[in-house]
């Protein structure tokens, strides 16, 4: 025990003007403190009491900012960052088939991967977000990048039933999964998933082996699914069944499947959902532009179905703008299920925090300001024109704030961004680097 005269040593108090924890849910904390100790949150209390208990090694006061969980998006390409714009306007298949795949053909490779996630590690960075949930190829390379540049992330370890620059068949995608996999046993920030890519491009026997790696190796499964009517009608034809009904006589609809996008569902699957404990990541702004469909995120939630948000990847969308993907979630949900109560503010946000990190199995660290879990934080400012004069905390934030309002991001207890400047990162050197690719893509051909 500590005196009142012998405050405690911490690394790091922040005093916002606002603590906005989730957890408990739709809460605002006025005139609170943070507390840190090394990657962990250690205290929540008034800021006055903050500065009397507490010695702290750093303290940042931020009285016009509201303090949330880091965002978790929970669902990138992020080496397509590299790709954004090179094919909009277009219908999801011949947008994939037409376009990306043959771009991605003539330049995937360790280079392309780690320049791209770097990339996106600055935009994320730059829109509060803290954490993502990857799926890609070459997730060794990924891992890397994340974990030299401090991101939290949980890669995909891909399956598809075709040869790439990532694996020539089956079981060699298999045979680098679980390498990359036991590779990143010790790490704290870089996890790993199953990542088939979808019903339409991976079969019977490969889902099967999804799920018993997916089994063995203890890890969630970040699959596409019933993303448009085509894909359901495929499956129709091909297999005489919805995808959802394939993959539970598979057994993958279950806790461990991250669904992602979802906009074809029935009553009965949306039950079966959340009877299984599936998590669905919702990627509204992907699905919209690609005319895909809608999501049914009421429906979905109101069944109990833990909901996730998701950009998707820049290519599709154009941007890993979490606040913005947020909003647009929330303004959907209502139109869709025609109640404009549908993904009240505070439901959306928590969708974005931790209803992400319990998709991706990391509730117990991330998601929500809780003693104990990991100091993933951002700070958003509301003393602008366009947030002011404020009335509530979390409509603001979803509403009316925009990503260029983040201004301070925490991973692990290390400040990442820092008064909108990146503190690790040289964004000029991150620039420099798009231009190259920019090059090189362009010469692929881009043109439709």
């Amino acid at each position: 025990m500590h005196s009142d005269s012998t405050p405690e040593a911490c690394d790091l108090l922040i005093e916002p003007g606002y603590v906005v924890p989730v957890v408990p849910h739709a809460v605002v904390l006025e005139d609170h403190a943070v507390a840190i100790n090394g990657d962990k949150i250690v205290d929540i209390l008034p800021t006055s009491d903050a500065r009397r208990k507490y010695a702290a090694a750093r303290t940042v006061s931020r009285p016009n900012a509201a303090l949330i969980p880091g965002f978790v998006n929970a669902h990138t390409h992020n080496p397509m960052s590299l790709m954004r714009g090179v094919a909009d306007d277009l219908p999801l298949k011949v947008w994939l088939q037409q376009h990306i795949w043959p771009i991605e053909a003539a330049v995937i490779g360790p280079d392309f991967v780690e320049a791209g996630c770097t990339h996106a590690v600055a935009e994320m960075l730059r829109c509060g977000t803290t954490t993502c949930n990857e799926n890609y190829f070459f997730p060794d390379i990924q891992a890397q990048t994340y974990e030299k540049l401090g991101f939290r992330v949980r890669v995909g370890l891909p399956v598809i039933d075709f040869p790439t620059a990532w694996a020539k068949d089956d079981d060699e995608y298999f045979a680098r999964a679980e390498a990359v996999h036991q590779a990143l046993a010790s790490s704290k920030l870089v996890s790993t998933a199953m990542a088939p890519h979808a019903p339409y491009t991976v079969d019977d026997d490969n889902f099967s082996r999804v799920r018993d790696m997916a089994e063995k190796l203890g890890i969630p499964v970040h699959l596409h699914l019933h993303e448009t009517a085509q894909e359901v009608e495929q499956s129709i034809a091909d297999y005489g069944v919805r995808p959802i009904e394939r993959l539970r006589r598979l057994g993958l609809i279950n806790r461990n499947l991250i669904a992602v996008h979802m906009t074809q569902l029935t009553r009965e699957e949306i039950h079966l959902c959340s009877e299984q404990g599936v998590s669905v990541v919702h990627c509204p702004e992907s699905n919209l532009k690609l005319a895909s469909g809608f999501c049914p995120a009421c429906a979905l939630m109101k069944a109990g179905v833990n909901l996730a948000i998701g950009t998707d990847g820049v290519a599709s969308n154009n941007d890993l703008d979490m606040i913005g993907e947020t909003r647009t979630a929330a303004i959907l949900a209502k139109a869709v299920a025609e109640d404009a109560s549908a993904l009240s503010a505070p439901e959306a946000l928590r969708a974005a925090t931790l209803g992400g990190a319990k998709a991706m199995h990391l509730d117990h660290d991330i998601g929500s300001i809780e003693v104990g879990k990991q100091a993933d934080l951002a700070c958003i400012d509301l003393s602008s024109v366009e947030t002011q004069p404020l009335f509530h905390v979390i409509s603001q934030i979803i509403y009316a704030a925009s990503r260029n309002d983040v201004s301070d991001v925490w991973i692990a207890g290390k400040q990442k961004l820092e008064k909108r400047v990146l503190v690790d990162m040289d964004e000029s050197a991150v620039l420099a680097n798009a231009h190259v690719w920019r090059e090189k893509i362009a010469a692929v051909g881009v043109q439709r």
